[in-house]
């Protein structure tokens, strides 16, 4: 007799969406850390652009230099809040993928330990009625050395 696992269609659609949201978590890792590089490379450029600033007013700077910079800086700090609410969007993203794909996971193993049980039990039955079927041939065998 050959075990066949009553949830095993629901187990591969369940197998097939916990592989769907892990595409779907390590998309939104993607983009997440894209984001972050992004806005990483703003702050640096930013942070270089001072930096050269001040050692250029050291040495003394036209005043049209300086607003150009501040001008400069101005709209990299409006790039820097854009790209600080897209990775933090991102990040949520990603949390919420997260908590998704834990979920599906934890039903996967739900019925994979269901399944697991479930061959237990099989197993189980099969040896009582091996047994029973022993004993029987045992009881005939018994039977027939009396008739004898």
């Amino acid at each position: 007799m050959r075990y066949q696992y009553k949830f095993d269609k629901i187990l591969s659609l369940k197998s097939r969406e916990k592989d769907e949201a892990q595409v779907v978590y390590q998309d939104s890792v993607k983009k997440f850390e894209e984001a972050a590089d992004r806005l990483y490379h703003l702050l640096k450029k930013k942070e270089d652009l001072e930096s050269f600033q001040s050692d250029r007013l050291l040495g003394g700077l036209p005043v049209q230099e300086i607003r150009h910079h501040q001008q400069f800086i101005g709209n990299l700090e409006k790039s820097i809040a854009h790209y600080q609410k897209v990775v933090m969007n991102a990040r949520n993203i990603m949390n919420y993928q997260q908590v998704q794909l834990m979920e599906k996971n934890q039903e996967v193993k739900k019925y994979e330990k269901i399944k697991e049980k479930d061959h237990l039990q099989f197993l189980a039955d099969a040896k009582y009625a091996e047994s029973r079927m022993m004993d029987e041939v045992s009881i005939q065998q018994y039977m027939n050395r009396e008739i004898r």
